[in-house]
This record gives structure tokens, sequence and C-alpha cells, in this order.
């Protein structure tokens, strides 16, 4: 019954990654995420998959399972356990294998998130930090990180992998290739391309990729490879901090005021939601609470009116 099951799930990844050409990274969670499932469930035929057997995971998955930063597992990553159990029975029924219906699980509902952005002050502050605080290469390339990840809102997966020759800095755009491997137009502003074109006229290594680490290498020579995420996210934690920003500063805090400033400035949901690659517009919709300028026209307008005539 074990390897029926493991050879199930087994297939499904494979079709994940072929058919629906899904990233290696949602592969990998998918892969855990259903492994702790039949495990629990002591490896289940997939008729044995009953509503009944789904409600007592839910609740082992919200009363037993350890969470990263709490005594429990967080809503969101309930959830993630959930899709990836449904997208697994979707398959099973497109391959008329009997299980249970995939829309009969439904998630649990999640607090609302708070999205954290820098005010106005704060970013210019920010933005100044590297070339206050270092000179030469390093710091004309921190400048342009900074410059790129609010002028573009990208991910810091995305700016990562960015290559040079895929960046057009005479039309200031690019393309970028997103979660889900869908394509999206980037738009570049005139001080970003700037701090690029100043960065990259500095450079004069081999390597393809956007953004190195400059660090000599045991042999005496710069080291070619892209930084990491985890490198950028140091750097933006670094300059945040010398800046006097109290808040937690992640790359992601500057893709979420690169949203809100759009947003402020008048632009609509649906053109941001295209700018960030969202697939859906309810992802976007967590900006419009803090962003919706029309409703605090109102409460500006017709609050306390009757006091004041």
């Amino acid at each position: 019954m074990a390897e029926a099951i493991d050879k199930l799930i087994i297939n499904f990844l494979e079709y994940l990654e072929v058919e629906r050409g899904r990233s290696e990274r949602t592969i990998r969670n998918y892969d855990f995420y259903l492994r702790r499932f039949v495990r629990w469930a002591k490896h289940p035929a997939p008729e044995a998959i009953t509503d009944a057997l789904v409600h007592k995971y839910r609740l082992w998955l919200n009363r037993n399972v350890e969470g990263r930063e709490s005594d429990t597992l967080k809503k969101s990553t309930q959830n993630y356990h959930l899709i990836a159990l449904r997208s697994f029975l979707k398959y099973l029924a497109r391959m008329d294998i009997l299980c249970l219906a995939p829309e009969k699980i439904e998630l649990a509902r999640q607090e609302e998130r708070q999205v954290e952005f820098l005010e106005a002050d704060e970013l210019d502050r920010l933005l100044v930090q590297p070339m206050m605080l270092g000179e030469g290469l390093v710091a004309l390339r921190d400048r342009a990180i900074l410059e790129l990840l609010f002028s573009t809102g990208l991910r810091v997966s995305e700016l990562s992998h960015l290559k040079i020759d895929g960046i057009n800095l005479k039309r200031d755009e690019f393309t970028v290739r997103g979660k889900g491997a869908r394509l999206r137009a980037v738009f570049l502003s005139s001080t970003a391309r700037e701090a690029t074109k100043l960065y990259l006229s500095k450079r004069r290594d081999a390597s393809p990729f956007l953004f190195i680490s400059h660090d000599r290498a045991k042999n005496g020579r710069e080291q070619t490879g892209g930084l990491t995420p985890r490198s950028i996210q140091r750097l933006v934690e670094r300059y945040a901090k010398s800046a006097g920003i109290t808040k937690h500063i992640t790359p992601h805090t500057l893709r979420h005021t690169f949203a809100t400033d759009l947003l402020l400035g008048g632009a609509d949901i649906r053109s941001v939601q295209s700018l960030l690659g969202h697939a859906s517009i309810t992802t976007t919709q967590i900006y419009t609470h803090i962003t919706n300028k029309q409703m605090k026209d109102v409460h500006k307008k017709f609050h306390g009116k009757s006091r004041r005539a």
C-alpha cells in the first residue's frame, strides 16, 4: 500500500515539473507536505482519503505540529499543506483514480496580512546609505540593488538571477520570469538606470550576472557567481539599521513600498497586479486598506461635519 501512494506522489511531482512547469522549490515543498500527510495517515489508498480523514489531519496540524515561530503552525502554513493535498487529489481525479473531490477541501480562514512598507523619509535615508558608508564597487553595487528593488518591485529571487544581457538600459525596461514561470515586463526609474549603469561601467569581471560578490577568492580572483537572495537580504537589513529604521526591513519590504507608492500615486489595482506579477488580484488587494486614498478623502470631507456646522 505504501508503495502505491508513494508512486502516485512521484508521478504527481513529475507532472508538476514537466506538464505544469512548476519551480524546483514548489515541487520540493509539495513533496514535503504530501509526505507528511501520508506518513500521518499511514500511507492510505486514494479511496481511503475521506472528508473525515482530512478533518482529523487538519486538527492534527492545528494542535500538534510545532511552528517555526510559535507553538503551533500558522494558518497560512496549514493552508500550504491543504493546497498541496488538494492539488494532488485534482491530479488523481484527472487520472481517473477514485478519490475525494478536491473542492471539498476548504482552506482555513487567515488573519489579514499586515503589510510593512517604508515611509518616504525612511526610503530616502535607506537609499543613500551605501554611498555614505562605503566606497568603490561594493558601494555602487549596493546602491544599484536598493534602487532597483524600489524601482521595479522585483522579488529578491528574481533580482539575484538577473543577467547583464537581460537588462535593456536604453529602453529602461526588461522582462523577468517570476512565480509560476510567468513572464512580466519590469520598468526602471531614471535613478535606478543611472545607478546600475555606473556600477556596470566599473566592473572588470567576466560574470554574466548583474549583481555579484566582489570578495576575493582564495586564488586571488573575484568570484563570478550571482549574489544569493540571503546575501541581498543581509545587505538590505544592514543598511536599514544604519539608516536608523527600527522596523524589520527586508527586500520584500521594498517590494511592498513599490506597490504602496504606485497606489498612493493613483495607479489602479489591476495595473499594480501586473507590475508585481501576482497571479490573483486577491494577493494584490492586501495593499488597498493602507492606500485607499478615496476613503481617506471621504473621511476627511465628511467626518465631524455636524460639529463644524
